[in-house]
């Protein structure tokens, strides 16, 4: 477990950066839906795992502990391949997720073999693949850890009831981030972005699936169930907020440097990245609104034809063991999906890393927990024209 602050490293989410990106997709996800679907029963390969001591995991950068003196190590993997026997190629190749989607999509959709054994993608992402039948279920009953241990507020998304096939790597709240102070004020609600001291110093996130949730929560929507209207009254407050001068731009990962500057004084923001900022700044702060905030997840899935499933579902029930989850989040600094890692980071001998096991980004507690949400995802239906109206208006 580290014992001195990382470096900053970028957020893991991601955002749609385009209308044809979104077109296209949507196209997929609507008319090609017949053509690619794929059945229950196609979805599984010859398993070769009993004799094949092996599996390919695909991940974003930066998403896993590393040693604090030799990067190439990573000291959770290098011990579940110890420990099993199963040799890991670990690849760090997702930097985007339409990105990602449209690199394997070919395979899946045709029915072919991705060459993955484990990938990450965000929930939104996640729910595109369950839909069109590109993952496998997993066995909870070979899965203890996972059944016994994963964060009952991410165990049942709309998606994917029960998480039968995707499980939470790391998860985060989408909030608001800002300099208590330069601002010499307390942000409370969504609405406090539009203050006039404010005027010109607040960003957005640029992303349809990363921003949405939390204007509409600023109405006091339940984003478990939002409606069409709901999102189109938030895209009417947003342009007049832009007409208004209030909001600097929209931003994606680069939101952090605006917000170090000092040329934005409020902003969406992600919670893991608000712990790397506070480490250098303490005057950086990130609020869950009263109204409530998103949170939301990355998950590991096992595409179909994978040839190393059990492998695979064997990594993931490591990954849920407390003592791992606990290394894990002491490096990432995302929400843990392992409540009972808190108390595992609680007894370490290094004060830092036992101080981990008290902040409410990694650990929510149950105040916190009453106000955050899993926003039910964007369908396919809707993500063609939801992405026209919201790009419009962000420059996309």
């Amino acid at each position: 477990m580290p014992k001195t602050p990382k470096p900053y490293s970028p957020s893991r989410r991601s955002l749609l950066r385009a209308v044809g990106s979104a077109a296209a997709l949507g196209a997929l996800a609507g008319c090609g839906v017949p053509a690619a679907y794929v059945q229950a029963g196609d979805r599984a390969g010859a398993d070769l795992s009993a004799t094949d001591k092996r599996l390919t995991w695909a991940n974003w950068p930066l998403y896993i502990d590393t040693d604090d003196n030799d990067a190439t190590k990573r000291p959770t993997l290098d011990a579940f391949e110890k420990r099993t026997g199963i040799s890991v190629d670990y690849i760090e190749e997702i930097n985007d997720n339409d990105e990602f989607f449209g690199k394997i999509s070919p395979a899946l959709m045709n029915h072919q073999q991705t060459g993955r054994d484990l990938i990450v993608m965000s929930d939104w992402m996640c729910a595109r693949f369950v839909r069109l039948g590109w993952v496998q279920r997993m066995d909870r009953a070979a899965q203890p850890n996972v059944a016994k241990y994963l964060d009952p507020q991410l165990s049942s998304p709309t998606f994917d009831p029960g998480r039968r096939y995707t499980v939470p790597w790391q998860s985060g709240i989408t909030g608001i981030a800002y300099n208590h102070r330069k601002l010499g004020r307390e942000i409370r609600h969504v609405s406090d972005l539009w203050a006039s001291d404010l005027k010109g110093r607040v960003t957005l996130l640029s992303g349809l699936d990363e921003a949405f949730a939390l204007l509409m929560q600023g109405n006091g929507v339940d984003i478990t169930k939002w409606t069409a209207a709901d999102f189109h009254k938030v895209c009417d407050q947003v342009q007049t907020q832009i007409n208004r001068k209030q909001i600097r731009r929209f931003t994606g990962n680069d939101y952090t440097k605006d917000l170090v500057s000092g040329d934005v004084l409020a902003c969406q923001a992600y919670s893991g990245d608000v712990i790397q900022l506070q480490a250098d700044n303490p005057d950086i702060r990130f609020v869950v609104p009263e109204e409530g905030a998103e949170l939301w997840a990355d998950s590991l899935m096992i595409p179909d034809l994978a040839r190393h499933k059990t492998n695979a579902a064997k990594l993931i029930d490591y990954y849920y063991d407390p003592e791992v989850a606990a290394e894990l989040a002491a490096w990432v600094n995302y929400v843990c999906p392992v409540p009972a890692a808190q108390d595992v980071l609680a007894s370490a001998k290094d004060k830092d890393t036992a101080a981990l096991a008290e902040n409410p980004l990694i650990f929510p507690d149950t105040t916190m927990r009453k106000h955050l949400a899993i926003a039910r995802d964007i369908t396919s239906t809707e993500r063609v024209e939801f992405a026209k109206e919201w790009n419009k208006i962000v420059g996309l």
